[in-house]
């Protein structure tokens, strides 16, 4: 625990293990801290493997020969299964962070109904 989250803490104990809401909301900050420290391992690994696949033979023997640079990469598929298989995992725990509401919200169905009932007493008041 981080000196100001242990002194912060210390001196709020009383009110912060009994506020359940604090309790909710202090996990739920955890799990997307998780996904973002997830995602950012996820993009710099991929980004090294990927960079690391593209010129094998620039760095090695063949760079004296021919100061060529070899695009491998981009067609073998092992080099790209690894960034693809893990961001289905990636996927996975950000439904699990950020829950089946991710693209809709609870009142994202209570607004749609009454958007399409304010449309449909729109159009009957303008015949009349």
């Amino acid at each position: 625990m981080g000196r100001f989250r242990q002194r912060m803490y210390e001196d709020y104990r009383h009110e912060f293990s009994t506020d359940e809401s604090y309790n909710v909301a202090y996990k739920k900050v955890k799990k997307i801290k998780g996904f973002y420290s997830h995602l950012k391992v996820y993009i710099l690994v991929n980004i090294i493997i990927i960079v690391s696949s593209l010129n094998r033979t620039y760095l090695g023997s063949h760079f004296y020969a021919g100061n060529h640079i070899e695009v491998r990469g981009f067609r073998d598929w092992e080099i790209y299964s690894t960034a693809f298989y893990w961001g289905i995992a990636l996927l996975i725990h950000a439904f699990a962070v950020f829950g089946p509401n991710i693209f809709f919200s609870d009142n994202w169905e209570q607004k749609k109904i009454q958007k399409y009932m304010d449309k449909d007493a729109e159009n009957k008041n303008k015949w009349e």
